[in-house]
């Protein structure tokens, strides 16, 4: 049986998560289904995943994403043999970037293969970054999860046409709680400037019909309003369930700028959401 993510989760970085074990018993009594770790280099992640299942009793953790050029499949194998007792630990994996991993970064759809073919985790317990429609299919294929990452609710809609019904979407959004344009906008753009230089994103985007132009000096407002939500919570859990309406099953939202840490303010946003 799949993880029950939940309709909602949080995305991010695992980094913050450090001696912070109760915000996500915070986040688990507000109503958020799944906390996704990502910014993980390695495997290290596992021991905080860990700590994270330890204080909680409903919350799933998933990796977002172990990377798998660089955690080799028997360390994934052995955390997920440490966290056994529970039945909440979602292992998400992917190829990461070419731009990141280097001159190693070949044939990467064959590298998913057999990083698959290597991992002793449960179909049920797996999660698989996915843009690309053959990634999508691949995600359906060998997983229980698709996890696109910076995606439209557009976007949603072909993946779920691509995958099927059997297969639980879980795509990310980026959020900004900010109701002045040129602010929201601003924060939108310092956080796409490295997916802007990033190949596979860019082809995404363009397979989904933005422009060149759109992607040039920054991201064109049309390109940031559509990846990035932002206004007020009310506004930004619109576009949430616009994932929904468009077939997912769980969207993950990752918080972007000055209130990326501010517990009020996710309370306010799963109050909306909960509306």
């Amino acid at each position: 049986m799949t993880v029950e993510l939940g309709r909602f989760g949080v995305w991010t970085i695992a980094a913050h998560w450090e001696g912070r074990a109760d915000r996500a018993a915070e986040l688990e009594e507000i109503g958020f289904g799944t906390l996704w770790l990502g910014g993980a280099p390695d495997g290290g992640v596992l021991g905080l995943v860990g700590e994270l299942l330890g204080v909680t009793e409903r919350l799933v953790v998933a990796t977002g994403i172990l990377n798998v050029w660089t955690t080799p499949a028997a360390e994934v194998n052995a955390g997920y043999r440490d966290l056994a007792w529970t039945d909440r630990f979602l292992v998400g994996v992917g190829a990461g970037h070419r731009e990141s991993v280097g001159e190693v970064y070949h044939s990467p759809y064959q590298k998913l293969v057999h990083y698959l073919d290597e991992l002793d985790v449960p179909r049920d317990r797996l999660a698989l970054a996915a843009l690309g429609p053959r990634v999508l299919r691949l995600a359906a294929a060998r997983t229980s999860v698709a996890h696109p990452y910076l995606v439209t609710p557009e976007y949603t809609a072909r993946a779920r046409e691509e995958i099927g019904a059997a297969t639980v979407l879980a795509p990310e959004q980026h959020v900004v709680l900010e109701e002045d344009a040129a602010r929201a906008r601003a924060v939108g753009r310092e956080n796409l400037a490295l997916y802007l230089t990033l190949e596979n994103y860019r082809k995404n985007w363009l397979r989904g019909g933005f422009t060149e132009d759109d992607l040039r000096d920054g991201g064109s407002d049309r390109l940031v309003d559509a990846l990035v939500a932002w206004g007020p919570v009310e506004r930004v859990a619109d576009r949430l369930r616009e994932h929904h309406q468009a077939g997912a099953d769980h969207v993950s939202v990752q918080v972007l700028g000055e209130h990326r840490e501010d517990s009020a303010r996710f309370r306010d946003l799963a109050a909306a959401l909960a509306g």
